[in-house]
């Protein structure tokens, strides 16, 4: 450190300042959508960024009973909105109500109308607050980019703002993974599940921050694969795996789904070839062996037989057939990394039952049943032909992709090596989601919707579909869907696990893989965070078709 504020920091005595664990910052809106009844000047609220009043004010909005504005912050946040009000009208209080929304639709609706389907739910999003004279009020944790304020009461007198501001809250992240290549559309994909995830890990790894403000194991799964990708190694993982497994006996399932448990098991075999974190695993070593032992309880000869909270995906909800053979490709999946995880505990006998245990589950390999989802979890659990069950996800395209189990699409095709398929699915996919105004990926995306769906920042035309009011099924109807969901951050980490090809060999990545997959790619190059240091990389594809490599391996990292 250099200049004035090394020396500064350097003084004897002098107490290092600790990185604080979140950032709050007040941002101003940068667009009014609409106005509605008697508003004035609303424009001013794109420029005053006060959150303090004084007496003279003059460049102030104007509200009278039935006035509303509506406020585009940009963006998707987590947080709330600060309003000021200024010396105006009676002293009483003013009422106004908040209604905050992830598109211009849910921001536009109440839950209080008839046949709504925006809720409250898991984060108050619509209520009533009282303004007071000549000062400012706070309010709201949720998931937004848009707020509309309307005055309900002003007592009949006018009522004067100063500003609306959002409050961002988010925890204090540096962005140690990056990546960037020769196609623009898939730079902004992977930046965008970065940020889906970013949101969502606040006081914990949350699946989303509207609603859903829970956390859901299996949805963790690709949240944690993208948080690995970008952030590093971070408590918050961590802490939400143990709060899980803290509330859930190991003879029941997690969140009450047969498959959340099997993802536990496989995000704890993930977090150690990541980061070699043998103290941590053994911290998990009695609960994972009774939990191991509960999965190998409920086998029925070599098929997986679950009595309850048989789960996979929302689409397959219905398909039995379908969620049988996820869950034997999942079983299997769970007891291969449950042996891999007792080897290095040190239990012998329990590595070796996982081993059997899975051995036999191999025997019986379920039908893909022309499902794209099925297919994915035979491939990847190495149960199927990769190139048979990639044929099936490419003839079935986009339009049978979800945003969970799409990551697990793309793992499928990549194990056969349809990386450029891959790529045009990522861009096609999530990429319709940007096309529509996201600035965070959803929580479901029906692909076949999008075809004549309006944007999420604009009033829905007549004529076109609403996206979101619209859309949805299951848990998800309407405006209860979110739109900022981690399980959908999957690209992300798929990115730079095949494109840039940085993959661990042995635990803690002392040694790592290196190997490219450019596709139609000129170039790509990014970062990777890994307990030894940042791993660099650049390819760039040569006149013959090959690809040149420069890495900069951190020291302790060995390249096979």
């Amino acid at each position: 450190m250099t200049g004035l504020l090394g020396a500064c920091c350097s003084r004897e005595g002098s107490v290092p300042q600790e990185k604080p664990e979140f950032i709050t910052e007040y941002l101003k809106p940068v667009r009014i959508v609409c106005t509605n009844g008697p508003v004035e000047n609303a424009g001013f609220l794109l420029e005053s960024d006060a959150g303090q009043v004084s007496t003279g004010e003059k460049r102030v909005v104007t509200f009278r009973e039935g006035g509303s504005v509506l406020l585009d912050f940009g963006k998707e946040l987590q947080g709330g909105i600060q309003i000021v009000r200024t010396m105006s009208g009676s002293h009483k209080a003013a009422r106004v109500r908040l209604c905050l929304g992830e598109s211009v639709t849910e921001a536009l609706s109440s839950v209080d109308a008839p046949g709504s389907t925006a809720t409250n739910d898991h984060s108050a999003r619509d209520v009533e607050i009282p303004l007071p004279w000549v000062g400012s009020v706070e309010f709201g944790n949720s998931g937004f980019r848009f707020a509309r304020v309307d005055l309900v009461d002003g007592d009949g007198e006018e009522v004067s703002l100063l500003s609306v501001r959002a409050i961002s809250r988010m925890r204090n992240l540096d962005y140690l993974g990056t990546f960037r290549c020769s196609d623009e559309r898939l730079n902004q994909i992977w930046q965008t599940g970065a940020y889906t995830v970013h949101l969502c890990m606040q006081d914990y790894l949350w699946d989303g921050i509207k609603r859903d403000r829970l956390a859901w194991m299996g949805d963790m799964h690709p949240e944690v694969m993208t948080a690995n990708t970008v952030f590093g190694n971070q408590k918050v993982v961590r802490k939400t795996l143990d709060y899980v497994r803290d509330k859930t006996s190991p003879a029941q399932w997690m969140n009450d789904i047969c498959s959340y448990s099997l993802w536990w098991i496989i995000i704890q075999h993930h977090l150690y070839q990541w980061y070699g974190d043998l103290d941590y695993l053994k911290e998990q070593q009695e609960y994972l062996k009774a939990l191991l032992h509960t999965v190998m309880g409920q086998m029925d000869g070599n098929r997986e037989a679950y009595a309850s909270g048989r789960f996979i995906d929302w689409p397959s909800n219905d398909q039995p057939e379908v969620i049988h053979a996820g869950l034997q490709a999942l079983s299997v999946r769970a007891l291969e990394a449950g042996a891999e995880m007792a080897s290095r505990l040190g239990e012998k006998a329990l590595q070796e039952e996982c081993r059997k245990a899975a051995d036999k589950l191999r025997t019986y390999v379920p039908d893909m049943m022309e499902n794209s989802q099925a297919a994915a979890l035979l491939s990847v659990s190495g149960m199927v032909d990769a190139g048979e069950a990639s044929a099936l996800i490419l003839r079935n395209g986009a339009d049978k992709f979800t945003s969970f189990m799409g990551y697990y699409l793309l793992e499928a095709l990549a194990r056969s090596g349809h990386y450029a398929e891959a790529m045009d699915l990522i861009s096609t996919y999530w990429g319709r989601m940007l096309d529509l105004g996201a600035t965070t990926f959803w929580e479901d995306f029906n692909y076949v919707d999008a075809k004549n769906a309006a944007r999420i920042d604009e009033v829905v035309p007549e004529g076109k579909f609403d996206i979101h009011a619209d859309g949805g099924a299951w848990c998800y109807v309407g405006l209860r869907h979110s739109f900022c969901h981690g399980w959908a951050s999957g690209p992300t980490a798929w990115l730079s696990e095949h494109v840039l090809g940085i993959q661990p060999v042995e635990p803690g990545f002392r040694r790592v893989s290196i190997e490219p997959h450019l596709g139609n790619l000129e170039w790509a190059e990014g970062t990777l965070s890994t307990p030894q240091g940042i791993i660099a990389v650049r390819h760039e594809k040569q006149p013959d078709g090959s690809v040149k490599t420069t890495a900069k391996l951190p020291k302790g990292v060995k390249r096979i």
